[in-house]
């Protein structure tokens, strides 16, 4: 592909009338071979998006969906959705090329300790969870070597897909506004996304056209669309998690860029302002919003998260089992979510998986520092931190989950950047 995209760059400075027929004919195929690539790397990243999307027969507050879907039917959708982004990747990478990286040796050294403490278990699930998780890693490999290119190709596939969850969202909203907006946090009616996914979703997007925004890559109507319509599905979920992690991503991901773009100080001096006039006029309202109906108890335990934590730290172990965890769960204790990537973490996969999990977020913090100031460091920088903040009381990038997808998108901004079209 090098070789292509010299030919490209030589006979843009000649007249049309210089190129020979089997020149442009060649240089047509290429594009044209170059598009289908990028879309072939994009159905991959959607269906590895699509597998990691939660189902269930009915919504997450229990009301039917607004179009009933079996739960068969669900179940093999985002499941079989895996392979299905293994096989396009494998149909986009016939070499097998891969990019070598220290990312992915932590995300593939997790996997193999969650099989290594997976086989000991006697529960069929924990055990396909572990090869999922292998799966899951494979096809990240497969992708590798799209990583770094100036068009940011898998940003851009993610959005895109992104999109098409937030959609479906807006959509089961105009269908059954009852179901969408059930006790009063806005969710899926037509695929069963609970709203912190949805948030999740909401606060990324937002984040990323914000940051495009900022390093002049988006102009300013269409950041001012994405943002406006996501980031009011963000606060229509009322969940506190996405917000706070989105705007500790921003901030972060701005002071990256603050010295270099004026934009980013004229927009850090607007938030400034505005933040201070909330406080003195709206302050009540944003109380009222952040509190969402819940009394001090409720606050402080994080609604009910650390009797949950609690319980995960006392179960009685073994050594082997404080250093492998128990195998790959569904990330809950005794039904209750445990809603902490750490202690999920530590429940399934032990001090080891914990300690692998912190390598490869400070890998990607370490290797920001190193990267020349730009657009993508300031990306990589934002879902880094949104992935950081939000683990404490989210479940996340220590199984095959979006926050995994946030994390290897950071780390394929923060490499070596590569030609268009050149996969090595």
């Amino acid at each position: 592909m090098r070789s292509v995209a010299a030919a490209v760059g030589l006979n843009r400075a000649l007249p049309v009338s210089a190129i020979p027929a089997r020149a442009i004919s060649a240089l047509r195929s290429a594009g044209a071979q170059e598009r289908w690539v990028r879309r072939r790397v994009g159905l991959a990243w959607a269906f590895l998006l699509l597998n990691t999307l939660t189902f269930y027969s009915r919504t997450w507050s229990g009301e039917p969906l607004a179009f009933p879907i079996p739960s068969v039917v669900g179940k093999l959708v985002t499941q079989g959705a895996l392979p299905v982004a293994l096989l396009i990747a494998l149909t986009v990478n016939r070499r097998l090329t891969i990019r070598p990286n220290v990312f992915l040796c932590l995300v593939s050294l997790l996997a193999v300790e969650a099989t290594m403490s997976s086989s000991q278990a006697e529960h069929i699930g924990t055990i396909y969870r572990a090869f999922r998780l292998l799966v899951f890693v494979a096809t990240l490999w497969l992708l590798s070597p799209w990583w770094g290119r100036k068009d940011m190709l898998l940003v851009r596939c993610h959005l895109a897909a992104a999109a098409v969850v937030l959609l479906s969202v807006v959509l089961g909203l105009l269908a059954a506004p009852t179901t969408a907006l059930a006790q009063g946090r806005l969710a899926g009616a037509i695929w069963p996304t609970p709203p912190t996914q949805v948030a999740e979703f909401a606060a990324v997007t937002t984040g990323i056209v914000i940051v495009l925004w900022l390093g002049g890559v988006y102009s300013g109507w269409m950041a001012l669309l994405v943002v406006a319509s996501a980031g009011s599905i963000l606060l229509m979920t009322h969940t506190r998690t996405a917000l706070v992690a989105m705007v500790g991503g921003i901030a972060v991901a701005g002071l990256s860029l603050f010295a270099a773009r004026v934009r980013v100080r004229k927009l850090f001096a607007a938030a400034s302002v505005v933040v201070s006039v909330a406080a003195i006029t709206v302050s009540g309202v944003v109380t009222t919003w952040l509190a969402r109906g819940q009394d001090t108890k409720e606050l402080t335990n994080l609604t009910g998260r650390t009797t949950v934590w609690n319980s995960v730290l006392n179960i009685p172990r073994t050594r082997l089992q404080d250093l492998f965890g128990f195998g790959l769960d569904n990330k809950s204790f005794n039904g209750l979510p445990i809603d902490s990537n750490w202690l999920a973490c530590y429940y399934d996969e032990g001090l080891l998986g914990v300690l692998i999990s912190a390598a490869m977020i400070l890998f990607l913090l370490i290797s920001a520092f190193f990267q020349p100031r730009g657009v993508q460091r300031a990306l990589g920088l934002f879902l880094a931190t949104y992935c950081l903040a939000a683990s404490f009381t989210e479940t996340g990038f220590s199984d095959a989950s979006t926050y995994l997808l946030y994390l290897t998108l950071a780390a394929s901004l923060l490499v070596r950047t590569t030609t268009d079209g050149e996969t090595s």
